[in-house]
């Protein structure tokens, strides 16, 4: 037999999944790890520990509990967290720790110099994207400005999934979709690094070599062969961001076709027939030449349910703490009471793209228990979400179809919340695994074990979710939207 594995390396966790051809899993592992958040509005990894040990952890599990033989593993491809910032030494070693996605929003200062410097319509038409906490090349500013000695020895700026590959391989390299997300030095209409628009965050020969995500980009060394237990030789794929892996894990494959990952973070890709250009989301190349994809992605989500339970719940058992502060919540009715939550607890990404946003649990009062406290949490990550779906609409591109994925689905106090505040129906695949599983497609689509529409027959539809048309979420919805806009500028003068 012959198989191919895929790794992601999560916010909280890294998951690895062995497969055969036809998708089958024959082994899996996981091992926990913690976000950093050394100070308000950071957010971190340790690329040592959290990164490169976890993989090779994962990758020997899987390896010693399926006895299989590495020989007869032909590919592997790894996904990560991101976008993220890691800076690098001359040998590939991490001279920090690496930064975070639009969770860490330290550059706010660097995203609106540079935004004045360029112009937002321009960075917008070259880049696809406008500049926010989810946006790379401010971050190295940042840490050009705040860590100068750092920065002299710096070989390379990484992103997660770069760092796991040129461990792995050697090879500095990263995919489209990924650099997409370096505004403003990546040109979306090139498809290439660009220092055009500014000349003042970094030479573009640090930055990793562009390729797709299904190419083979290298093979497992002799160095990491004994790290990781992977045999010598075996072909590694450029890899990816975790969410866009966990799109392809479900099946988003045509136009029109739309994930929702339901994750520590909601993280939401559209494919498109074409470039879709709004400040309110980003854009990127697709995983495939050729292909396009918009996205977006509420800051908190699933981090909120591990807030609460850690704040709120500490008499609970660990394991299963979520799933009785979820029966606690269904016991509260719809809009908990008239309690309303802004769920901005590290700011908001899409659509509004606030670093100064805050929680807010508004409408409290003595008869409120901590059942509505949870639900009115599921519903504000639930309206934060309609917000996005909104948008999307108003831009002419609702999806056709929304494919749900994540450990989130497990939770049907949120995901019905989800497709009762949206009002669209949600198809969850028979596995939901996620981005190792889609990482292990990637791998034989790479070596041409498969092609793209075999998806369907490895992961088929087990369920849907449909929105209750009778739903009462219209009037705190709007509510929602209000509140936001009311004490925004209260926010940022906290």
């Amino acid at each position: 037999m012959s198989y191919t594995m895929g790794i992601d390396i999560g916010t909280y966790e890294t998951k690895g999944v062995l497969v055969d051809y036809k998708g089958l899993v024959i082994g899996e592992a996981k091992r926990k790890h913690k976000m950093l958040v050394p100070r308000p509005g950071w957010a971190e990894h340790r690329p040592e520990e959290d990164w490169w040990d976890d993989f090779c952890f994962v990758s020997k599990t899987i390896l010693t509990e399926s006895g299989i033989r590495p020989e007869d593993l032909k590919a592997l491809a790894t996904s990560a967290i991101g976008p993220c910032m890691l800076p690098v030494n001359s040998s590939g070693n991490p001279l920090m720790n690496g930064v975070l996605y639009g969770v860490d929003n330290r550059a706010e200062k660097e995203v609106r110099e540079l935004t004045a410097e360029i112009g937002e319509t321009l960075i917008l038409n070259r880049c696809g994207n406008a500049l926010t906490s989810q946006s790379v090349g401010p971050k190295i500013l940042w840490f050009k400005r705040n860590c100068p000695e750092l920065f002299e020895k710096t070989g390379k700026i990484l992103s997660s999934t770069s760092f796991i590959v040129h461990r792995l391989t050697g090879q500095y390299v990263i995919d489209h979709y990924t650099a997409a997300n370096f505004s403003p030095l990546y040109d979306v209409l090139k498809q290439n690094w660009t220092d055009e628009l500014t000349d003042q965050i970094i030479s573009l020969n640090k930055l990793p070599t562009l390729k797709w995500s299904n190419e083979i980009v290298g093979t497992i060394s002799k160095k990491a062969s004994k790290a990781t237990g992977l045999l010598v030789g075996t072909p590694v794929t450029t890899g990816t961001i975790d969410a866009a892996a966990e799109a392809l894990s479900v099946g988003v494959s045509n136009s029109g076709d739309m994930m929702m990952m339901y994750g520590s973070t909601i993280f939401i890709i559209l494919k498109n027939s074409k470039r879709v250009v709004d400040p309110r989301l980003w854009y990127a190349p697709w995983l495939f030449e050729g292909e396009h994809a918009s996205m977006a992605g509420l800051a908190t989500s699933g981090t909120l349910t591990h807030w609460f339970k850690d704040q709120f719940a500490k008499e609970l058992d660990e394991d299963k703490a979520i799933e009785i502060l979820a029966e606690e919540a269904k016991k509260s009715p719809v809009g908990a009471k008239g309690l309303l939550m802004l769920p901005y607890f590290s700011g908001e990404r899409t659509p509004i793209h606030d670093a100064n946003a805050k929680g807010v649990f508004f409408g409290l009062n003595l008869t409120h228990n901590r059942g509505d406290m949870f639900r009115s949490m599921i519903e504000g990550i639930a309206y934060g979400t309609r917000h996005v779906t909104d948008t999307f609409s108003q831009l002419g591109q609702p999806p056709s179809t929304l494919f749900a994925v994540g450990g989130g689905t497990k939770n049907s106090l949120w995901t019905q919340a989800t497709s009762d505040i949206t009002g669209i129906n949600q198809k969850v695949r028979e596995k939901t695994i996620g981005a190792s599983y889609g990482n292990a497609f990637i791998a034989a689509l790479a070596i041409g074990h498969v092609k793209k529409e075999d998806i369907s027959d490895w992961n088929p539809i087990s369920k849907e979710i449909t929105a209750n048309p009778n739903a009462t979420y219209a009037y705190n919805y709007n509510i929602f939207i209000e509140l936001y806009e009311k004490t925004k500028e209260l926010m940022s003068k906290l």
